[in-house]
């Protein structure tokens, strides 16, 4: 049977959205039970992941999750750290973790920036403690990326939440909201 024609099944509980030259990847532990049920990235009501992309500049509307395809033309991709499982970051089998397949598909896009939208996923990439990460932009670069730890916009972080970190990465990426440069 000719390439074009073998459908490819995948496990992968969401696609990644990654193509050269983007502004900005940003990588989560692993899909929420939500976003895997549904089939999009930061999905569940509670999670400020949409909200914040438009409060602070990121994007030029208030999107929808089911929209996460459609950031690529802002610049805007996604995808996780271990992309055959689902669940809260303390769910995941570490094994799960596939650092060399995310180092390949950084290699590839060359984003300006890498978000990490969890301490979990940052430090399984960095090979650090959670404990001894901090939130912003890092001090070492990623080859050609900068490197940005969020904070989670899960429901279930909020007492740690701050935007400040987002909004960081935002004024890097000269996309403030007017008055915050």
């Amino acid at each position: 049977m000719p390439k074009r024609w073998r459908k490819t099944i995948s496990r992968e509980k969401l696609p990644d959205v990654l193509v050269p030259g983007l502004d900005v990847v940003f990588v989560g532990t692993a899909a929420g039970r939500r976003s895997a049920a549904v089939g999009a990235y930061y999905a569940h009501p509670g999670n400020r992941f949409w909200r914040t992309l438009f409060d602070v500049g990121l994007t030029p509307r208030l999107c929808q999750p089911h929209e996460f395809p459609d950031l690529l033309p802002l610049g805007i991709g996604f995808t996780d750290m271990a992309k055959l499982a689902s669940g809260m970051d303390h769910e995941i089998d570490p094994a799960q973790f596939d650092v060399p397949r995310f180092e390949a598909a950084m290699a590839r896009c060359v984003p300006r920036a890498i978000a990490f939208t969890s301490k979990k996923a940052a430090s399984v990439f960095l090979r650090e403690p959670t404990g001894r990460l901090a939130h912003g932009r890092q001090k070492r670069p990623h080859k050609r990326s900068e490197i940005f730890i969020l904070t989670s916009p899960s429901g279930a972080a909020t007492r740690y939440w701050t935007v400040e970190p987002w909004r960081e990465l935002a004024l890097f990426l000269g996309r403030a909201p007017a008055g915050e440069s």
